[in-house]
């Protein structure tokens, strides 16, 4: 399964993102946020597309604001939530 990225609107949800999924151990790498998505915050996290449901759960549960969930398609990203 494709990595999926997760894309911020701040890096203070970014960095609080980052802290909430090393702790659960997802496997995540912090990567520049892709010119094809439109986001406030430089900073995305990629993550494998296997944990989705795992990640979706953190980020509800402890309120995390993100612009979006995004897989790759194509030549850019498409929103995936």
């Amino acid at each position: 399964m494709d990595p999926l990225l997760i894309a911020f609107d701040s890096t203070q949800q970014a960095l609080r993102a980052e802290m909430l999924l090393e702790y659960a151990e997802v496997e995540i790498d912090i990567r520049p946020t892709p010119k094809e998505i439109t986001a406030g915050c430089a900073l995305s996290i990629e993550f494998p597309g296997e944990a989705l449901e795992q990640v979706k759960e953190i980020i509800a549960e402890e309120k995390v604001e993100i612009r979006g969930l995004f897989r790759p398609s194509g030549s850019g990203y498409e929103r995936i939530d």
